[in-house]
């Protein structure tokens, strides 16, 4: 039954996007401002964010990464990564980049034979590295724009149109259709594994920002919009307005 519903939202939900796709003539223009009318609201979640981070998800993740050797870590994240190509397929689909589909395809096909269920990135080493996408990435190639700023539980930095495309992401990712009961919690427990991984990696990094930064939440707020709409621009530079460039002693 289970596997019925989760079929039949997947198909109305690609029916959806393909209408839309179809709909949508150009992409969404890309804003060089900070657009966040809900400041307040989402400085009282990024506390609790600092506050969870603090208590559990920095320490578990350090207590992963001092007893996890690092090479199992790397598998883990290879094969975390991996499962995540299905679904960037799918929107390369739904963006009508072909040539990026059928990368994603072959890397995965590769890694998966080749490189033991994903666990050995075989596929980069080969010279084909990931085309990295996003249901967010989708909506902004069929014109839906950026949208306010957002600071997601848990999640952290976002934006109204990124936060949506999460939830799309998680729906619509063809692994969801085969796998089910354990299978799914292994796919599942593999990818938190790997986010605790990367919080381990980079824990320098954001601990700066969080804990270092004279105002954590701007700061976050900031590099993660810089980020993201530079690579809605395949890596395109454009002028960036920040209201914090004072602040920071930017230039």
């Amino acid at each position: 039954m289970s596997k019925r519903i989760s079929k039949n939202i997947f198909q109305g939900l690609l029916a959806i996007t393909l209408v839309a796709g179809l709909s949508a003539c150009t992409p969404a223009p890309i804003p060089n401002e900070i657009n966040d009318p809900n400041e307040a609201g989402n400085r009282d979640t990024h506390a609790v964010n600092i506050d969870v981070d603090r208590a559990i998800v920095r320490p578990t993740a350090n207590a992963y990464g001092t007893v996890i050797p690092e090479p199992v870590r790397n598998a883990i994240g290879n094969a975390a990564s991996n499962l995540n190509l299905p679904g960037m397929v799918f929107n390369n689909l739904m963006q009508a980049r072909f040539d990026d589909a059928a990368a994603n395809t072959f890397r995965f096909l590769l890694n998966t034979t080749l490189g033991f269920a994903g666990i050995v990135d075989v596929a980069t080493e080969a010279g084909l590295p990931a085309r990295a996408t996003d249901f967010g990435e989708t909506l902004h190639v069929w014109g839906v724009r950026e949208g306010n700023y957002l600071e997601l539980p848990l999640v952290g930095p976002s934006t109204e149109r990124h936060a949506f495309g999460r939830v799309v992401d998680t729906v619509v990712n063809p692994l969801n259709l085969v796998f089910g009961g354990m299978d799914r919690t292994i796919l599942t427990a593999t990818g938190v594994a790997a986010r605790f991984g990367d919080r381990y990696r980079y824990s320098d990094l954001v601990d700066s920002i969080l804990y270092e930064s004279e105002d954590g939440y701007a700061q976050a707020r900031l590099l993660y919009l810089q980020n993201r709409r530079f690579q809605l621009r395949d890596g395109a530079e454009q002028e960036f307005f920040d209201p914090y460039e004072d602040i920071y002693g930017g230039n």
